[in-house]
């Protein structure tokens, strides 16, 4: 008998180490690309999606508690790259890492899936994990902005609103994908690649046109999304919701389209408004079709082991047992 060789594990602090850096990296590169695209709402200048807190949510549903000092390194990056770093950083460092940790813990207490076959999980994402858990940060973030002076007292609530907002809509486009990244197959039929092909060639037609038509044609995208839906459930729905989300974004940036005569607020409103309705109907629309389809199996399977059992029982045999 050959001799089997062992590959010796990383050392526990080696380990954490890398998988610091490589949270923080992830983190600091989604920033970085959330920083492409801003907005100003009173003169606070704010990004309409954040990606980052979609990354920190995700890898700590995936990889555990262990990601937390790799997305306050990451966070620390960020704001190097574009400030200073000040004393008051401390506090937006806090809001940073505590919203996705919160985010993280109420999921993990109502039972949240990371397949998100559920609609209630859906429904746990959006409500807890963005709407609820981003409440930390958006409040410490706009609240050190007005105790160090460079915000007004009035201008709290609507750059409160737009943190918030942007955080949420992070996790809610992002953190889905993410989460169903480890899981993700390639389609093994031919005409699942051709209707994928499809699929594609209408989207990058239809999305540009409805975003950056100067007729509001924003409604043009939900088709596609059900499209997607039905056919290739989460993944194609969510990579719908994030290809129309970065046009609409890019068009409510450069001023074109339906966004074209549109004052900062409102064009804050419009945007956010359409990225989260449709990034709530793709989620939430494919884990009913998911959940729906992951229950005809379970009845299928079972009436097949129920015709198994009786044709035993016609032939005077016992019922196979099953492990």
């Amino acid at each position: 008998m050959a001799a089997v060789v062992g590959i010796r594990a990383w050392p526990r602090p080696v380990a954490l180490a890398a998988q610091t850096l490589a949270v923080a990296g992830l983190y600091y590169a989604a920033g970085r690309l959330g920083l492409v695209r801003q907005l100003t709402v009173e003169e606070a200048v704010v990004t309409p999606i954040w990606p980052p807190t979609g990354v920190a949510v995700a890898c700590l549903l995936l990889f555990g508690m262990g990601c937390v000092p790799g997305i306050t390194l990451g966070a620390l990056l960020v704001i190097m790259s574009i400030a200073p770093v000040q004393p008051a950083v401390v506090l937006t460092l806090f809001g940073n890492t505590a919203a996705p940790v919160c985010a993280c813990l109420m999921l993990r207490r109502v039972g949240f899936r990371t397949d998100l076959s559920r609609l209630r999980d859906g429904l746990a994402l959006v409500f807890l994990g963005a709407l609820t858990g981003m409440l930390i940060s958006a409040t410490i973030g706009a609240g050190s902005l007005v105790l160090t002076g460079k915000l007004a007292a009035q201008g709290f609530w609507p750059v409160w609103l737009a943190w918030w907002v942007g955080d949420a809509m992070g996790v809610v486009i992002l953190t889905p994908l993410l989460l169903l990244l480890p899981r993700a197959r390639l389609p093994s039929r031919g005409a699942r690649w051709v209707q994928a092909a499809v699929l594609a060639l209408i989207a990058c037609a239809l999305v540009p046109l409805a975003t950056h038509s100067s007729v509001s044609l924003l409604f043009l995208v939900y088709p596609l999304l059900v499209w997607a839906a039905l056919s290739f459930q989460l993944p194609g729905s969510m990579l719908c919701a994030l290809a129309a989300s970065v046009a609409a974004t890019v068009a409510a940036t450069d001023r074109v389209g339906s966004f074209e005569l549109l004052t900062d607020v409102e064009v804050m409103v419009k945007l956010q408004a359409f990225n989260g309705t449709m990034a709530l109907t793709a989620l939430l629309l494919s884990a009913v079709i998911t959940e729906q389809r992951n229950t005809r199996r379970s009845v299928e399977r079972a009436c097949q082991e129920l015709v198994e059992v009786l044709e035993h029982m016609t032939a005077g045999e016992s019922p196979p047992k099953r492990l």
